[in-house]
């Protein structure tokens, strides 16, 4: 092997996620499902955030009626927190 192959094999080996996941899969939850099993909780005001983590699964920041922050880590098939 030459320098230019390692060199190439490693920069392409670097520049590719390991499990990224751009968009969630095909059996997923419906978004709007997700937020409404939050939104449902009895202590939850308001959802401040939604982000899709290329990890595989939601980010959901919202805040509780006494003014606590919260976020949660959703799995997008199973709608249930990782944490």
């Amino acid at each position: 092997m030459t320098i230019r192959t390692v060199t190439f094999a490693a920069t392409l080996m670097l520049s590719m996620p390991a499990v990224a996941q751009s968009t969630p899969p095909a059996d997923s939850l419906p978004l709007s499902e997700i937020v409404a099993m939050i939104e449902a909780e009895a202590d939850t005001a308001w959802v401040k955030e939604v982000e899709w983590d290329s990890d595989g699964y939601w980010e959901i920041e919202y805040y509780t009626d006494d003014g606590r922050e919260v976020e949660v880590e959703i799995d997008p098939v199973t709608g249930y927190s990782r944490r």
